[in-house]
């Protein structure tokens, strides 16, 4: 008998031990369960109005979701909590990349959380123009507020809303109001035309700037500065505090060239330190000043009224661009008319007209 017959190759694979299921069945039936299970939007919004911090999510998950199913729940949700909300001051931060937003808004967080206020952060994290991803990485960022009890933390992608304002950020304001978040922090992505959006939904608008970056000049641009209640020169610190003062000076010769604000407020120029913790006491007791001002003559409640009135119009504007694009042949026709557009067979406003006369037939 051959010897060899019995004996393997080196190259031979053992079948090896049955590899075990990488969810066990009863996880993969509540997995299966939960997928079919219908949102309750009641549900939703009494875990809301019980101040749990996973129902606000849920809720703004629900907000922010483009599944045109959501839509009514979502609704439903909002309206629930509309009467709850209006009882915070919402605060937008906005400056250059790099300027220590997120170092600013985790200190001024701590600090609020630490004197028994609740905050709640909406940060908007810019997508990716190529694979529209988005990090979403605030919440790394701000270790310290993301474990406070008192606080709570949202990152949303941007998507392809103006500038980089997640597109339900206003609706998530009147959530996380009626959850009881006093104080809402609302982060942009940066200098640009996000800021009008911003503007459109907070009470006041705080833009932070750097001193040292040769950007003193830059960041006093007339739109930015007109629509800032206050500028922060963050990064106050060091061998940086004598550019810092500096530059507070600049801005606050800058600031007295504007008129007046209607709010009768004049803005104010600060020096912080987010990094060591400075400089923040100052800023809420500047915030306070303007909100017991802007109290005593109207200007706050009527700054509101206005920004509702402003929404509602953006609402009907998107709704209807939504429609438009879904109406059957719209695609087809434009994409033939951008053709014939590109090869100058026909002008731009011949085409949009054709476009529109199909949508309105």
């Amino acid at each position: 008998m051959d010897s060899n017959v019995n004996k393997k190759s080196a190259l031979t694979e053992n079948d090896g031990i049955e590899q075990p299921q990488s969810v066990s069945d009863v996880a993969a039936e509540r997995i299966r369960n939960l997928r079919k299970k219908k949102i309750n939007s009641q549900e939703i919004y009494s875990g809301i109005l019980n101040h749990d911090k996973v129902a606000l999510s849920k809720g703004i998950t629900l907000v922010e979701s483009t599944n045109p199913n959501h839509k009514n729940l979502a609704n439903e949700v909002i309206d629930a909590c509309l009467p709850y909300a209006n009882k915070s001051v919402r605060i937008g931060i906005t400056g250059v990349p790099g300027v220590g937003k997120s170092t600013f808004i985790e200190a001024f967080g701590m600090y609020l959380t630490s004197i028994g206020k609740k905050v709640a952060v909406l940060a908007i994290d810019p997508s990716s123009s190529i694979s529209h991803g988005s990090i979403l990485g605030d919440k790394t960022r701000m270790e310290d507020l993301v474990r406070n009890v008192n606080a709570f933390i949202r990152p949303s992608a941007s998507g392809d809303s103006l500038g980089g304002v997640a597109r339900k950020t206003r609706e998530s304001i009147i959530l996380c109001e009626a959850c009881g978040f006093d104080v809402i922090l609302i982060e942009t992505v940066g200098v640009g035309q996000s800021e009008t959006a911003v503007h459109s939904m907070v009470d006041f608008f705080l833009l932070l700037n750097l001193a040292g970056a040769g950007d003193e000049l830059q960041g006093i641009k007339r739109g930015i500065m007109e629509m800032a209640d206050a500028i922060v020169i963050n990064k106050a610190d060091g061998d940086n505090l004598n550019k810092a003062r500096n530059a507070k000076l600049d801005v606050n010769r800058a600031l007295h060239l504007f008129p007046p604000k209607a709010s009768k407020w004049q803005p104010k120029v600060k020096l912080a330190s987010a990094y060591y913790n400075e400089g923040i006491a100052e800023i809420w007791e500047m915030l306070s000043e303007y909100f017991t001002l802007t109290k005593e003559n109207n200007y706050f409640d009527n700054h509101r009224k206005e920004q509702n009135k402003y929404w509602m119009m953006e609402t009907i504007q998107e709704q209807i661009l939504n429609r438009f694009y879904q109406t059957k042949g719209i695609e087809t026709l434009i994409e033939s008319n951008k053709t014939a557009v590109q090869e100058n067979e026909k002008s731009p406003f011949s085409a949009a007209s054709e476009i529109l006369d199909y949508y309105f037939r």
